[in-house]
């Protein structure tokens, strides 16, 4: 897409185009820089239920050889001819029996050559190539990167171009953070990331160096953080080639700080008494760890003993009462409630009336922003 052209959603909102374009059985195409989250956006909304009982079928057509998509030929020796052996990676119709609908992706399609994108057009425009024809339930979806990016791609044929309905997609914060608590990313990530938002993405073609932070980059530190093998100094080297040299101190400053703090789980036991800290990326260090501790606790106990999860939720809110500033309280209200979906019952809060009397008006206030 050029710049005149190029309109930017979030990933979040790019969730319901794409949806809208496949009930229509139109076929999109996902725009968008490395490691932004094109691949996951398809497997989000064939996770939905949208599309009702879904598969996604993920090719990478940077990959392809023009025979992967139109078939391998082969001899029909019982009628002197040649017929075309369909690709294995196409579903059948007994395969597509099985689902309400099919999602195949081909990611990377602008990074194809062009061979490829050429015997590719037959099957986007008439969903048939050779003697193979799409199940009428498989819907398609293309995604590939900019030109701007500076990665390989080739210019996608005009007449291929306007037979899908282009989206280009831009990191989000919000949306990110949804996918994180949803996917157990590790709580320093989640912590550091809710106070270096910018820090998310900090993707430049022009730059030189050969790591750079995007959503994907910050799963890869999350891996790293979960293995408790990996020491300090490894780990920094470690995030360094993953999301940069600059990132990587900052980052690695944060878990210092995060190390230093109360556990989660002895402030929400109500053990912790007092809390001296006033640097801000700690204090959402701890807001993002009392919510994993809140929300991990829930699916153990929380169902069956509702109680004696509200005396640990509660706790949650007297401490952020007493040690945190107006702005981070009402932060962590957020955050529980809209990101990590936490059942707070107010009549089973023993300072639910205090923290609406303090907090109230504020959290209100935010909610419609």
């Amino acid at each position: 897409m050029s710049a005149v052209d190029a309109r930017t959603i979030t990933v979040k909102e790019a969730v319901s185009r794409v949806t809208h374009a496949l009930k229509k059985d139109r076929p999109a195409f996902i725009w968008g820089p490395p490691g932004v989250g094109k691949s996951e956006l398809c497997q989000y909304i064939v996770d939905s239920g949208e599309l009702g009982n879904a598969k996604l079928i993920d090719i990478r057509a940077a990959l392809l050889d023009p025979t992967d998509v139109r078939g391998f030929p082969a001899p029909d020796l019982a009628n002197n001819r040649m017929v075309w052996l369909p690709p294995v990676d196409f579903p059948t119709e007994a395969e597509a029996a099985e689902y309400d609908n099919i999602v195949i992706l081909f990611d990377e399609l602008n990074s194809a050559a062009q061979s490829v994108q050429a015997a590719l057009y037959q099957l986007i425009l008439n969903k048939k190539v050779g003697q193979y024809e799409l199940p009428k339930n498989v819907k398609l979806v293309a995604a590939g990167n900019r030109e701007s990016d500076k990665g390989v791609t080739y210019r996608m044929p005009t007449p291929l171009a306007n037979r899908f309905v282009h989206v280009e997609v831009r990191a989000d914060f919000e949306a990110w953070l949804d996918w994180a608590v949803a996917n157990k990313v590790h709580e320093d990530v989640v912590g550091y990331i809710s106070f270096a938002k910018a820090d998310l993405f900090d993707f430049d073609p022009r730059a030189s160096g050969h790591a750079f932070a995007t959503p994907r980059s910050w799963t890869f530190v999350s891996q790293f953080c979960e293995d408790d093998t990996i020491t300090d100094a490894e780990l920094t080297d470690l995030v360094a080639g993953t999301v940069g040299e600059g990132i990587a101190v900052k980052f690695m400053n944060h878990r210092k700080y995060a190390k230093d703090l109360p556990l989660p789980a002895d402030i929400l036991a109500g053990k912790v008494k007092e809390c001296k800290t006033k640097e801000i990326s700690a204090q959402y260090a701890l807001t993002i760890g009392m919510c994993y501790e809140l929300q991990d606790t829930f699916e153990k106990i929380g169902k069956d003993d509702s109680d004696a999860w509200h005396k640990l939720a509660d706790n949650f809110f007297r401490f952020m009462m007493d040690f945190f500033p107006t702005e981070m309280t009402v932060m962590g209200c957020r955050v529980a409630i809209n990101q990590y979906n936490l059942p707070f019952q107010p009549d089973k809060l023993k300072h639910f009336d205090e923290f609406y009397d303090r907090f109230g008006k504020y959290v209100a206030a935010s909610n419609e922003d």
